[in-house]
This record gives C-alpha cells, sequence and structure tokens, in this order.
C-alpha cells in the first residue's frame, strides 16, 4: 500500500508540499493540473514544471487524477474522435514522467454532487461536505452549480470548472435522449480508443464511481455498483482497465458491500487505486462526510483495509477528503488536517492489520 495525497499545485491549494512530506508515512501524491479543461492536452513541459516540484519536496507522483473526459465523447459525438486523440497524447506524456495510474470518471456532467459544502456537525462543531435529496427541492442543475461554486471559498473544485460548465444547459439538453446503454456503448468506444495507448505506456486507468451512488437530475449513470462495474472492466478486457474503489461514493448507497466489492475487484486484480472515507448515513439519499474513524460513520474502515491487505495490497490509496476543522479554511474537502488524521488512521490499521497476519 502507498500512502498518498491530493494535491492541486502551489498556485491553487492551501495545502504545501512541505506540509504533506510532514505527515507520517506519506510516500507521494494523487497530483491534478485543475487548470486543465476537459479535452485540452496536458502538455509535457506543464508535467514536467509540476514533477520537478513534487520530487523536489521528496515525493513521488506515479498517481496523477482529473484527466477529465469531454463530454463530446461521453455523448458520442462527432468531435470525440479528435478528444480521443488528445487524451492519447496526454497518456503518453504522463507516461514520460513516471505516471503509471490515471484517475478519471465517465460522469455525464456532474462529477459529484453535494448540497451543502460545510454543514455543521453538531456532536464536535466541525463541518463537512453533506448531501440530502430533498434539499434540492425545485433546484435544478444551473442552481445547484451556482451554488456551489460561490460556497467553494474561491478556490476551483473537480468537476466544477467554470470552462467545463459554460455549455451546460446545451449539454444537459443532449443528455435527454442518451441512455444508460447509449452512455456504455460511448465508454466502450472511449476504451477501444486508449486502452492500446495505455499498454504500449504501461499506464493504468482507474474509473472513479458515480458520486452519489444514484442517477441526478435524470442524467444517465453507469458506475456505482458491483454490477455496474462488472460491465465496465468487461467493455474492453485488459489489465489497464481497472477502477479507481472510491469508498465513500459507494458507500453513500448503503446497499454496496465495500469489503467485499474490494475483494470481488481486487482479486481480479482490477483495482488502479482507491480514495479512502467514511460516511455518516442521515436518511434515504441524506448523508454527510465523516471522520475517517470507522465510528465516526456508517462504513466499516477496518474491514476496508483488511480488505485491501488481503486483495490488493500494493494499491496507492489517499485519505479522501476530510473535515474543516481547528479554524482551518481551504478548498472544501481538501483541506490539511483531518485528512492527515485520516492518513494516519488508516496508517495505523494497517500496521495493525499486517502484524496480525503474521
Amino acid at each position: 500500500m502507498k500512502m498518498t495525497f491530493r494535491w492541486y499545485g502551489a498556485d491553487s491549494d492551501s495545502v504545501t508540499l512541505q506540509q504533506i512530506r510532514q505527515i507520517p508515512g506519506m510516500t507521494g501524491l494523487m497530483g491534478v493540473l485543475d487548470d486543465k479543461a476537459a479535452g485540452e492536452v496536458w502538455t509535457e513541459e506543464e508535467i514536467k514544471a509540476y514533477m520537478d516540484e513534487v520530487h523536489a519536496a521528496g515525493l513521488a507522483c506515479e498517481v496523477i487524477e482529473s484527466v477529465n473526459v469531454h463530454e463530446d465523447i461521453k455523448m458520442g459525438l462527432p468531435t470525440r474522435d479528435q478528444y480521443i486523440e488528445n487524451y492519447r497524447t496526454t497518456i503518453r506524456n504522463l507516461a514520460k514522467y513516471g505516471v503509471k495510474v490515471i484517475v478519471y470518471n465517465f460522469m455525464p456532467v456532474f462529477d459529484w454532487l453535494r448540497t451543502d459544502l460545510a454543514r455543521v456537525i453538531p456532536e464536535d462543531g466541525s463541518n463537512s461536505l453533506y448531501f440530502d435529496e430533498a434539499e434540492l427541492g425545485d433546484m435544478g442543475p444551473l442552481e445547484i452549480v451556482k451554488s456551489t461554486i460561490e460556497n467553494s471559498n474561491g478556490f476551483t473544485l473537480p468537476g466544477w470548472e467554470p470552462k467545463r460548465l459554460a455549455e451546460l444547459e446545451t449539454t444537459l439538453e443532449r443528455y435527454k435522449s442518451i441512455t444508460p446503454e447509449d452512455l456504455r456503448a460511448n465508454y466502450k468506444y472511449f476504451l477501444e480508443g486508449i486502452i492500446p495507448t495505455c499498454e504500449e505506456c504501461g499506464v493504468v486507468m482507474a474509473c472513479h464511481p458515480d458520486d452519489p451512488a444514484w442517477p441526478i437530475f435524470g442524467l444517465p449513470r453507469i458506475a456505482h455498483s458491483q454490477e455496474d462495474f462488472d460491465k465496465i472492466v468487461k467493455l474492453y478486457d485488459s489489465p489497464c482497465n481497472t477502477l479507481c474503489l472510491c469508498t465513500g461514493s459507494l458507500g453513500s448507497d448503503p446497499e454496496n458491500d465495500i469489503p467485499s466489492i474490494i475483494r470481488h475487484f481486487g482479486g481480479m486484480g482490477r483495482i488502479g487505486a482507491m480514495h479512502v472515507r467514511n460516511i455518516k448515513y442521515l436518511g434515504k439519499h441524506k448523508f454527510r462526510e465523516s471522520a475517517h474513524l470507522s465510528s465516526a460513520g456508517d462504513l466499516d474502515l477496518f474491514e476496508i483495509m483488511k480488505a485491501v491487505y488481503e486483495s490488493c495490497p500494493d494499491t496507492y490509496i489517499r485519505p479522501d477528503h476530510g473535515r474543516m476543522i481547528w479554524g482551518e479554511t481551504g478548498r472544501p474537502g481538501y483541506g490539511l488536517y483531518d485528512r492527515a488524521l485520516g492518513a494516519t488512521y488508516l496508517n495505523g490499521l494497517w500496521e495493525a492489520i499486517e502484524k496480525m497476519s503474521r
């Protein structure tokens, strides 16, 4: 297991590389260039500058996140071929600088959705990301986008970049005629276009689940259960077609047995990376993101880490999302303190499991 931390770059993150380096057991980053719009090529110059800074701080970066898939690919438009070619170029460029895993998603329009980015947790006064489908009320996609951006503390949020959402109304209208089967066919076309390049370069693609784990705003969503992911890995049968198993995203649906899902896909060698966090169920389609500690939420982090140890022990993990604690302000979900506590907790569980298994 390689413990990592998400970092957006010196100009776009409230957390520094020096702070990340001081977290016990931290080996490197799951990196991102958050100023890149979906469909743009990540150039060698940009990648090298990012990597040089990371390596100078004594950290590795073998996983890159949010190489976003252009909506034209998901919708199957004629323009998709050029965007797929751009994606192949980005894969080659990242591979030249040591990247082994690319985390992405195939969610239409919204990478993730919350109704509150800083809901106070009554028990301790901290705040965290929160979702209550009832709070959407009559709020449509445009209203939720406006609310999310206004409450992001001035930071861009992954999947909510202004450039990407500039044509939201047009995109939503096009999706009305796209079924889940259509989306899955377009996904297959995308994988057929990029996986041979991955195989040539030694790069693994890792698909992130839908977040939350059910359809929203009538959009087709095809990645929020074990059954969904079984279909995804069969779209292109290759060790390079893997999953980024996010415990919080899948765990937002209590029907998903996370340790079982980890063992299922870990045993197949199809987990490329993991995001590990805990959530607290508050009702149907209603939850908040909690501290990583098992007792703070409804996911059993011990059983989750045990499943990782037993089925995919060499995977990359990062403590995903954190509460805002101790007066910290920053990008919602991506402060330093609670994610550092989460990493330490996960490392403690790992040490205990490892010693118990000897």
